[in-house]
């Protein structure tokens, strides 16, 4: 049954309270998704920020950096997040894994060069090995995963570009 109002040419705002559904609040002060949420509290791993990274990556040892990204823009971190665990019994090579809370993503990004998410930092007594970046199949990822690790120490992507002062010669032809 439907009640019409007569309309009286003004209008009322009528003001109810509302509130968001239970699981949305409490989804909203988590800032990771729940696979990367168990990956901190099932398999070990250790919330990495900006500040802490460093000394992280010295304690010694082959580690492998998670950065997921936001899970809507990047719902392939969510993935990677799920067989990580399983990549790490695999790998044949042990690594501590740390994984990066939202709010400090890009600032560890800058730090190792990161350019896509969700990446795989891999790191060993401090040094920089390389990054795998993307969700990829079972056989090839824990491929690529073994092969990073196996590398030897190398350069951070883009840093030390060798600059040239204001005063040089230009070696570029006119």
């Amino acid at each position: 049954m439907t009640t019409m109002l007569p309309d009286t040419g003004s209008s009322t705002l009528l003001h109810l309270p509302v509130q968001a559904p239970a699981g949305r609040a409490a989804a909203a002060s988590e800032p990771h998704a729940p696979q990367v949420q168990r990956l901190a509290s099932h398999a070990g791993a250790s919330w990495v920020d900006a500040t802490s990274v460093q000394a992280w990556a010295a304690a010694g040892g082959h580690r492998v950096l998670l950065l997921a990204g936001d899970a809507v823009r990047f719902p392939e971190g969510q993935d990677v997040a799920a067989v990580l665990p399983e990549l790490q019994r695999c790998a044949g090579t042990p690594f501590a894994l740390g994984i990066v809370p939202a709010d400090q993503e890009d600032a560890v990004a800058r730090r190792y060069g990161v350019q896509r998410w969700p990446s795989l930092v891999a790191l060993c007594d401090g040094a920089y090995l390389g990054t795998l970046s993307g969700m990829h199949d079972w056989q090839p990822f824990l491929a690529q995963l073994q092969a990073l690790l196996a590398l030897p120490a190398s350069r951070v992507p883009g840093i030390g570009i060798p600059l040239v002062s204001a005063g040089a010669a230009s070696a570029c032809q006119a």
